[in-house]
């Protein structure tokens, strides 16, 4: 029996249209942060947890949540490199585009206001 090659075609990214459903998994992540407030994060963790609660299948083990970990993350790396969410690591953002690795939370970007409000230079 001979094995046909596998071939990966690469993935398009299209813009969101004004018509086009969001991703659940992003929807998911904009929600937590809103109800979270302004200036504050989540885990990656919650949402996972989150997915699972609207998702999974009702009598899952209790690590189910686990099993949408990798698709938050990498929800977490497009957004953020898409400049909608900040990934921090340390409580600092880290590039989107070099590799994250490690205990990472996410976060909207701060306005700029907020930003000179708190490094004291606002006029």
């Amino acid at each position: 029996m001979t094995q046909t090659p596998v071939t990966q075609t690469p993935v398009t990214e299209t813009p969101a249209g004004d018509n086009e459903k969001p991703d659940a998994i992003a929807q998911q992540i904009f929600d937590l942060l809103a109800a979270r407030g302004p200036g504050k994060s989540i885990c990656p963790t919650e949402a996972a947890r989150a997915m699972q609660a609207a998702f999974g299948k009702a009598g899952a083990p209790a690590d189910a949540w686990r099993r949408y970990l990798a698709p938050v993350r990498q929800q977490a790396l497009h957004l953020a490199r898409r400049g909608e969410i900040l990934i921090l690591r340390k409580g600092k953002p880290v590039d989107p585009h070099k590799p994250v690795k490690g205990v990472i939370r996410l976060a909207l970007p701060r306005e700029e206001g907020a930003r000179a409000e708190e490094d004291g230079t606002a006029a």
